[in-house]
């Protein structure tokens, strides 16, 4: 009965570790398919501001802020993979969600740009 309790009371701790576990198992399991995706020709798109992409960022990426990214999608090729990062992992969620409701197939969120650095 005491875990029943405990458990009811502290669930939306356990869901909110549960959702940051899934978070970073599945930017590492991306991180590993990174060689995979390169030689498939992938396209990498910084979602982060304009700002903070100038301040530091990955080699290689293209920076096309958020709040733009549904006005650019012309520039983002459909047959390529396309692996999305930013600062936490958040806006390029947001990203994804964004391009596979567009129809875009192949969409990964590695999170943040620095793990394309590693």
């Amino acid at each position: 009965m005491k875990f029943q309790q405990d458990l009811y009371q502290y669930w939306p701790f356990l869901a909110l570790a549960l959702w940051f576990g899934y978070k970073w198992l599945n930017s590492r399991r991306i991180v590993a398919m990174l060689p995979e995706l390169k030689k498939k020709g992938a396209l990498f798109v910084d979602v982060r501001s304009a700002g903070e992409f100038a301040i530091s960022n990955a080699p290689g990426t293209v920076n096309i802020p958020l709040p733009e990214l549904g006005n650019r999608l012309a520039e983002i090729p459909r047959a390529s993979p396309v692996v999305l990062c930013c600062a936490s992992g958040t806006r390029s969620g947001m990203a994804k969600l964004l391009l596979k409701k567009n129809g875009y197939k192949q969409v990964y969120n590695i999170g943040t740009w620095g793990k394309l650095l590693e």
